[in-house]
């Protein structure tokens, strides 16, 4: 179980890495609750300011492995999915990025948007695939699509299950960077160690719960809370820093979330 997600820490960002590629990543309850459980570390982890997330080999997550989709045909299924939400990322205090590295497929895709950010490989294949294999739009994702691209262009990936390129996931507004696959990962920890040294923990601790709970609240209401949390920032130690580093024109000491 411990090998099913690897795991590495460096200057302030863990690469947390799904390691079945002979399946290309397929999900499996076991591999989910490893990523989930030590997602949950990284909360409480100083060392830990921002978390990437990418996959062994050739592929990201092919969704749900087959041979769970078999056994929840056939009846002999017995597994225990983790409690927590597929959209638990969502919840944790930290900047989770997705480095979508290759084959992004079903519920791989889901996993990938719950993400805070996403970066992918120009040539890493993404689908939603539900439609072909005679299920539906799984956990949120028909909330998650038409917010990020739009309904039509949401109904055109869920209807259709067509194969399309993490270059085109970027011109649809799915992914915030497309990158050759070779330079990646690269480039994702690159962007990762800028956040972790020069952005407060607590600041985007707070921006996540804004940006992720404002979905469904109305401009006044995300206007109103906003000012109540920019209050709370004046008294943090995050605000002094920030002010001192500018001033000083050096990297800030922000202390861990």
């Amino acid at each position: 179980m411990m090998d099913l997600v690897l795991s590495s820490v460096e200057q302030g960002v863990l690469t947390l890495t799904f390691n079945r590629p002979e399946r290309l990543n397929a999900w499996t309850d076991t591999m989910g609750r490893r990523y989930f459980d030590q997602l949950a570390e990284a909360e409480k982890d100083p060392e830990v300011r921002v978390i990437v997330v990418t996959g062994a080999g050739r592929g990201f997550c092919a969704g749900a492995d087959f041979q769970t989709l078999n056994a929840i045909q056939d009846g002999s299924y017995e597994g225990e999915p983790d409690r927590r939400p597929t959209t638990f990322p969502a919840t944790i205090g930290k900047p989770v990025i997705a480095a979508v590295n290759g084959a992004c497929a079903g519920l791989g895709m889901v996993h990938a948007l719950v993400c805070d950010l996403v970066f992918t490989a120009a040539e890493a294949k993404w689908t939603t695939a539900f439609a072909r294999r005679g299920l539906i739009a799984e956990y949120g994702l028909s909330w998650i699509l038409p917010r990020l691209i739009g309904q039509a262009r949401a109904m055109d990936l869920l209807l259709s299950g067509r194969t399309f390129t993490g270059a085109e996931a970027y011109r649809l507004g799915l992914a915030g960077r497309s990158v050759p696959g070779e330079n990646l990962l690269e480039e994702t920890l690159a962007y990762a160690r800028e956040l972790a040294t020069h952005s407060s923990p607590a600041s985007m601790a707070v921006i996540k719960r804004q940006v992720w709970g404002d979905w469904d609240r109305t401009l006044e209401a995300s206007e109103s809370a906003a000012v109540r949390l920019m209050a709370e920032s004046f008294g943090r130690p995050d605000f002094a820093e920030g002010v001192a580093s500018f001033v000083e024109r050096r990297a800030p000491r922000f202390p861990p979330l």
